[in-house]
């Protein structure tokens, strides 16, 4: 997340460091030659994406595309997150779809973040501050304070995607993820959880070997001014 008089952070991987990584369990990469460049496009792939039996957004698609065509995902697998219709596509480095899923999302609609909120104990955090910020990020597999396995979008902020959990249990989550109404699906404090399977059978053999890249489209910011790409129409 991002103080919210800034835009949402888009280019650089927000690095632990080493004692933080020690504690977390959050890989330390020994070379930023692991993470191509982020600020330099691999060679544009311009092939279009298929999305199956999958039916997204105009935005959704127009996001997928414009990754492809810029080569802004750096040759790595890529999630969007659509926060409209709480959902999530996961597709590898080629763009293939790996598959799609419901999401549980920030329980407040924004794009941006509160500063230091990631420091910051739960019950501290207010309802208004509970977003799932917009954005680009680079993501890495790795393990929270409680050692579950989760996906890291932004460690400092505290966002992961994670597998759903089902406590506390007055939440209902498990019922939200399975509501056709994507308003049920807000509910977290501002990762993005998924089902079980879907983590198990999408998300880990997608990312365990890999970091990749989150794109988290806005709930209210134009494409334009969070995405620093071309878009397809």
């Amino acid at each position: 997340m991002t103080a919210p008089h800034h835009r949402p952070q888009r280019w650089t991987w927000r690095r632990p460091g080493v004692a933080a990584a020690l504690v977390l369990g959050t890989p330390i990469w020994a070379s930023a030659v692991v993470l191509v460049s982020l600020h330099t496009p691999v060679q544009a792939q311009v092939q279009p994406i298929d999305f199956g039996q999958e039916r997204p957004s105009a935005e959704v698609r127009a996001v997928a595309h414009g990754v492809m065509q810029s080569g802004d995902h750096q040759a790595l697998p890529f999630v969007l997150v659509d926060k409209h219709h709480a959902r999530v596509f996961v597709f590898d480095r080629h763009g293939h779809l790996q598959g799609a899923s419901p999401a549980l999302l920030g329980l407040a609609r924004g794009d941006e973040g509160v500063a230091g909120i990631g420091d910051r104990p739960l019950s501290s955090i207010q309802p208004w501050e509970r977003t799932t910020p917009a954005g680009r990020f680079v993501a890495t597999m790795g393990r929270n304070v409680a050692d579950q396995a989760i996906l890291w979008v932004d460690y400092e902020q505290g966002i992961s995607l994670h597998p759903v959990r089902r406590h506390p249990a007055k939440e209902r989550r498990l019922q939200r993820l399975a509501s056709p109404e994507p308003d049920d699906n807000r509910i977290s404090y501002g990762c993005i959880n998924v089902p079980v399977a879907f983590w198990q059978k999408v998300v880990v053999p997608t990312f365990a070997q890999h970091i990749g890249v989150v794109y988290v489209l806005p709930d209210t910011l134009p494409l334009s001014a969070v995405f620093v790409m071309p878009l397809a129409p």
